[in-house]
């Protein structure tokens, strides 16, 4: 009897283990706070990369698990760019192209923003160069970044 109950023990947690989360995959990009990122930004050859995302946004959460999450993405945004992820829902005050507003006016009335996700590139004067609106696979996001780098000294000699 006892072997009998040790034995179904055993079936349920394999078979409830198979139905488990995967454990999450490692955050690899160093992602900055956009005031700490917009300091550092002063005086170098760096673009910022804002990654604007919000809590309910599905695609972003694919994003992040999958795009953000590929080594060589990540590897090009934290050696090349200063990364920062904001919440476009956010009522936190942020200095956008001279302007001080909440994340959220920034994304609508700066940016001209009204989908998610989207990014922003920002050169290191502070003021926006690109807005880009769109989900990305790892594969599209590597090709992105590199399209970037090619007019980067374009657009911070500018």
């Amino acid at each position: 009897m006892m072997r009998a109950c040790l034995w179904v023990v055993l079936v349920l947690s394999l078979a409830l283990s198979a139905f488990a989360a995967p454990p999450p995959k490692p955050k690899l990009v160093h992602w900055m706070n956009y005031t700490e990122a917009l300091e550092k930004a002063k005086g170098s050859s760096k673009l910022i990369f804002v990654d604007l995302y919000a809590d309910w946004c599905v695609p972003c959460r694919i994003m992040d698990a999958n795009t953000y999450t590929d080594p060589t993405v990540a590897s090009l945004l934290n050696t090349r760019f200063f990364p920062v992820k904001l919440d476009a829902d956010s009522q936190d005050t942020i200095v956008c192209d001279g302007k001080r507003k909440t994340v959220q006016r920034c994304y609508f009335d700066v940016w001209e923003l009204n989908v998610l996700p989207a990014m922003v590139l920002i050169a290191p004067n502070g003021l926006s160069i690109l807005t880009i609106k769109d989900s990305f696979t790892a594969e599209e996001m590597k090709y992105l970044l590199y399209q970037i780098l090619e007019k980067e000294k374009e657009w911070i000699s500018k």
